[in-house]
């Protein structure tokens, strides 16, 4: 079975999020989303909400491909993680070069501490390549319009907690 792991912190899903997502799961037969605790960003919402949000929002696409999708929280290293769940791929979602520099570094420490483990690029498309969850919070609070970043679901999570 090929596991493959996709981390972040979701805080919140967005389009994008969901665009590698749903790519990912031609690569692999279970796709656990590593769901980053993070205490250091100080996330909007909470481990439980981020996590409800993924399994929301994966459920059909789950039931589509019949790719098991599950949501996973970690607070350990990522190459710690991908171990835990049993993952021989990590799944990275890159939008601009600025994203590569980080995710190049990434991958040189992580293939160090367990060069078992490969790491997989996928490309946002064009149309999700400027969503980022901070800029989709910061438009969000200020009242603007995130249907086209977000779900229903999630832009209604953002707005009642902002509303």
């Amino acid at each position: 079975m090929r596991i493959g792991l996709y981390p972040g912190t979701f805080d919140p899903v967005t389009l994008g999020h969901m665009d590698i997502i749903q790519r990912a799961t031609a690569l692999v037969d279970r796709l656990v989303i590593g769901v980053a605790i993070n205490r250091d960003k100080g996330p909007l919402f909470s481990l439980e909400e981020r996590v409800g949000m993924i399994e929301a929002e994966c459920a059909a696409l789950s039931e589509r491909t019949g790719v098991e999708i599950v949501a996973h929280p970690f607070e350990n290293l990522l190459i710690d993680c991908a171990r835990d769940v049993g993952a021989g791929v990590i799944i990275r979602g890159l939008r601009a070069v600025a994203d590569f520099e980080y995710e190049f570094q990434m991958v040189g420490m992580n293939r160090a501490l367990d060069a078992s483990i490969e790491t997989v690029f996928l490309m946002a498309e064009a149309r999700h390549q400027a969503i980022a969850s901070k800029l989709v919070k910061e438009i969000a609070r200020l009242g603007g319009d995130v249907s086209k970043f977000v779900t229903p679901r999630v832009k209604e999570a953002l707005d009642k907690r902002f509303g």
